[in-house]
């Protein structure tokens, strides 16, 4: 069992004197991570919104290489049809002989058969092609049929000690497997109204599957995304999520800016790509937040 150096999840509770920041709180500054003594068991952690283009993919990877960074092992699980992910690190879905469908679908098949070393340290990727939108059709007649993702996912976890799950924007049967695997969900919520509408539906389809499928599963945190604090209208929507949810939102939160695209296209975290934007102060700043709050090791 892993222990830490130091004990990791101990926020500061001392405000800062600034300005209070966009979540409406003081700003705080969270502790450098200790290092960790051994890897794993992983927590799995599920990145979910019905909504596209809210910034999961580009949180997941960015996430996952800010808490590489912080010495953390990250598996990045592909969980979406267009292959996002994998191809914001490097992979071309198109031509993989093997695929988390695979998994999925062969519960014989070793899931290191299908992992892939990426080009940043201690990050791993389980990549997806659109042979996984045929996996939500096939699976409805397979027994226990939420849990084999938690299946797959348990005979890697002891090896890793984060992994991401990126979900397609649905809340289908795939959604459903990955909030069946995880410990805890982070919940990236565009800084739009029509974004906002829908978190209502997504945290009651959470508390179903914490009913009937996996009652330790925990909102880890809402993640405010694609931020412009020049308008009024992003602000706005901001202290309402925050009026709805309190401390359940990040106070970090992640603003707008082209880098994120440019890193993409890169097929980079802007980690390594643009290591001093404020972009990836901003994912360091996340990881830090999650680690305190304990929502990873």
């Amino acid at each position: 069992m892993r222990k830490h150096v130091a004990d990791s999840q101990q926020r500061l509770d001392i405000e800062s004197d600034a300005a209070p920041g966009p979540t409406g709180r003081p700003v705080r500054e969270f502790p450098e991570p200790a290092p960790l003594d051994g890897h794993g068991p992983a927590r799995i952690i599920a990145m979910v919104n019905q909504k596209g283009g809210v910034g999961k993919t580009t949180s997941s990877i960015n996430l996952g290489a800010a808490l590489a960074g912080y010495g953390r092992r990250v598996l990045l699980v592909d969980f979406d049809p267009q292959g996002a992910l994998s191809v914001g690190l490097g992979i071309n879905p198109n031509s993989l002989d093997q695929s988390v469908y695979n998994v999925l679908m062969n519960g014989r098949l070793d899931p290191h058969e299908v992992i892939h070393q990426t080009a940043v340290a201690d990050i791993d990727v389980m990549p997806a092609n659109i042979d996984l939108s045929a996996a939500e059709i096939q699976l409805v007649g397979e027994v226990a049929r939420e849990q084999v993702l938690a299946r797959a996912l348990a005979k890697v976890s002891d090896e890793y000690d984060v992994i991401l799950v990126d979900c397609q924007p649905s809340l289908g049967l795939l959604t459903v497997n990955a909030l069946t695997a995880a410990h805890g969900v982070i919940i990236p919520l565009e800084t739009e109204f029509f974004a906002l509408r829908g978190v209502a539906l997504l945290v009651e389809t959470i508390e179903k599957v914490q009913d009937r499928l996996n009652p330790s599963l925990t909102i880890d945190g809402i993640l405010a995304t694609m931020f412009d604090g020049r308008t009024l209208h992003a602000r706005e929507v901001i202290a309402s999520v925050v009026d709805a949810f309190g401390e359940t939102v990040f106070e970090t939160v992640i603003n707008r800016t082209v880098k994120f695209p440019d890193a993409t296209v890169a097929a980079e975290p802007i980690t390594t790509f643009a290591p001093s934007h404020r972009g990836a102060d901003s994912y360091r700043r996340l990881a830090r937040e999650l680690i305190a709050r304990g929502g990873a090791p």
